[in-house]
This record gives structure tokens, C-alpha cells and sequence, in this order.
């Protein structure tokens, strides 16, 4: 793939850790030249994150904002569209559940963090770097669902599988609205990874729990996500559009 991502550049938000990490050292690793990675309080596991990507072969550098409030969402997209960057690829990953609240207790403002880190931030940054990608007639977007859209998310997570299942809505939009510019849009949609995601929101034995009913009889990895994102923009999926690519140890078989 070195050659077919030689010169490309590619965003990459929520990239301080997990599959947002992992995917942007992948991306250098597999030839892109350029990863900017998006971040919005772990600054030392972007600055590892960049580390990485340098290491990889590629050029680096890292850009904070709080992707949960919209005016972290405004100034994040002010900054992209006052610079030069115009990137080829771009990974809407910047997500979370932010915290698990049942009816009852979920307020105004965690329903609008939510709604803002997981579906906000995706539309008003694709809305920006789109036009870059018209222009050239060629770029690749991909979002990142969850299983959690398919089966309503665990306990006090009913608005977050609610937000990955208006990506997915929003993915299939896009690639309709896009594809004929030239412009693949598609999404993954990890199961349960053993990640730092998991660390906060997870009991040790809801995550015993979901590994019994993993057919594949392990968790995924950061990695195994990430390489599924390679492959999406790479041009072995160049006929793939609006797609979900469910990616979950056949967790949805059962």
C-alpha cells in the first residue's frame, strides 16, 4: 500500500489513545506521508501518538479541541479551514460515552455533550473538509459507529448508541450526497475492544460478559479496528460506499 497512500494526508480525530491512536500510526505505517491527529485532553498520549507517526515515516503534528461543546466544534473547524491542511482522508473518530446515565438521571447538558462529541463534531468537520476533497474529485471519509447502534448499548448508554446510530444514518446520507464528486464515505462499527473505553465504562464483569458472547472467544484490538480503516481507504475498497462495517468477533451472529 506504501506507494498507493504516497503523498496522501489524512485527519485523524480522537487520536490520543485507543483505535484513534492505532489508526494513525497504521495510516503512517502504511504510506501515508502526512497525519494530523486530533485530540482533547490526554496531550501526552497525543504527543506519543505523534511520536509514533514520525517514527512510521511520516510527518506529524497534533491539534486540541473539545469536541464535546459547540464552541470547541466551531473554533476546531475555524482552525482547519484557516490553514492549508487539505486532507485526503478523514477518520471522524472523537467519541465516547461520556458517562453512563440512566432515564432518570441523564440532564440537558450530558444529552448535549453526547449528541455534540459523537454526531456534532463528525457533520461540522466533514461539512469543512469536504469541499477540499470536491475540489479534487477523490477522498475517503470514515466514521465510527459501535455496536452499541445495533443493540442499544449496555446499561446507561441509551443516548450514546443512539448518537453511533445516527452516524451510520449519516454515513449512508453522505455517501449518496458525495460518491458522485468522487468522494467515498463509509464507517466501521467496532464490537467490544479491550481498550481504555472499556477501562472507564465497563465492569469487569460486563466485560466478562460480553466475551462469552463473542463467538470469536477474544476481544478485539485497537490494531484490528485500525486495520479495517486502512483497507476502507485504500483503493482495495474503491467500489464500497455508505457501508457499516461491522467489526466484532461475530458478537451480532448470536
Amino acid at each position: 500500500m506504501g506507494q498507493e497512500f504516497e503523498n496522501k494526508t489524512a485527519l485523524v480525530t480522537g487520536a490520543s489513545r485507543g483505535i484513534g491512536a492505532a489508526t494513525a500510526i497504521a495510516l503512517a505505517r502504511a504510506g501515508v506521508k502526512r497525519v494530523v491527529i486530533h485530540y482533547g485532553s490526554y496531550r501526552e498520549g497525543a504527543e506519543d501518538t505523534v511520536a509514533k507517526i514520525r517514527a512510521a515515516g511520516a510527518e506529524a503534528e497534533a491539534m486540541q479541541a473539545d469536541l464535546g461543546t459547540s464552541a470547541g466544534i466551531l473554533r476546531f473547524v475555524a482552525d482547519l479551514q484557516g490553514g492549508a491542511f487539505k486532507p485526503d482522508i478523514l477518520v471522524n473518530n472523537a467519541g465516547s460515552l461520556v458517562k453512563r446515565a440512566r432515564l432518570p438521571e441523564f440532564t440537558p447538558e450530558l444529552f448535549d455533550t453526547v449528541i455534540a462529541l459523537n454526531v456534532k463534531s463528525l457533520w461540522f468537520i466533514t461539512q469543512a473538509l469536504a469541499p477540499h476533497m470536491i475540489e479534487r474529485g477523490s477522498g475517503v471519509v470514515v466514521n465510527l459507529s459501535s455496536v452499541a447502534a445495533r443493540n442499544g448499548g449496555g446499561p446507561g448508554a441509551t443516548m450514546y448508541s443512539a448518537a453511533k446510530a445516527a452516524v451510520t444514518t449519516i454515513t449512508k446520507g453522505l455517501a449518496k450526497e458525495l460518491a458522485p464528486k468522487g468522494v467515498r464515505v463509509n464507517a466501521v462499527s467496532p464490537g467490544t475492544v479491550d481498550n481504555h473505553f472499556h477501562e472507564v465504562f465497563s465492569t469487569p464483569e460486563a466485560m466478562k460478559n460480553m466475551l462469552a458472547a463473542t463467538p470469536a472467544g477474544r476481544l478485539g484490538t485497537n490494531e484490528e479496528i485500525a486495520e479495517v480503516i486502512v483497507f476502507i481507504c485504500s483503493d482495495a475498497a474503491r467500489y464500497v460506499y455508505g457501508q457499516t462495517i461491522e467489526v466484532n468477533g461475530g458478537m451480532l451472529m448470536v
